[in-house]
């Protein structure tokens, strides 16, 4: 009886370990859970392991639609960032728009962990937006990790 009460013990640690390292694991992939705060210091974290330098994360109201301010090769960037659950629309393409004439910088774009409505990807076009949806966001997480 003692053996049994032991190993079920034993299995339902290392249950609970297992999901709790799933989970970190899975977090590691996307930061799905995170707050909007965390996820722009997040994504500034993603852009410098990227290449981007000067690197700045915006003050939270008042910011013209743009969370982070950056520069690669030369090229200034204003940037959104949205944490989503699911698509996202054209209202963050026009913040990314207003924010990058309003900060002065070459190049707008929005990088979120979801994807984008096709009303946002059309509105991108025609803006000259920059679109890091989740797969390219993945992407980025993976040349950090250096693979």
């Amino acid at each position: 009886m003692k053996l049994g009460i032991l190993l079920f013990c034993v299995l339902l640690t290392a249950a609970v370990v297992g999901i709790w390292l799933i989970r970190r694991r899975n977090r590691d992939i996307l930061p799905d859970d995170m707050e909007g705060h965390e996820f722009e210091r997040y994504c500034a974290e993603l852009l410098e392991g990227n290449g981007f330098q000067e690197v700045e994360v915006t003050k939270g109201s008042g910011d013209y639609g743009v969370d982070i301010l950056a520069e690669k090769d030369g090229i200034t960037y204003a940037i959104q960032c949205k944490r989503y659950t699911g698509p996202v629309g054209v209202a963050a393409v026009q913040q990314a728009y207003a924010g990058r004439d309003y900060y002065d910088r070459m190049v707008g774009a929005v990088l979120t962990n979801q994807y984008f409505t096709a009303p946002a990807v059309e509105a991108a076009r025609k803006l000259k937006i920059l679109l890091w949806d989740r797969g390219y966001m993945e992407g980025m997480m993976e040349e950090q990790r250096g693979g």
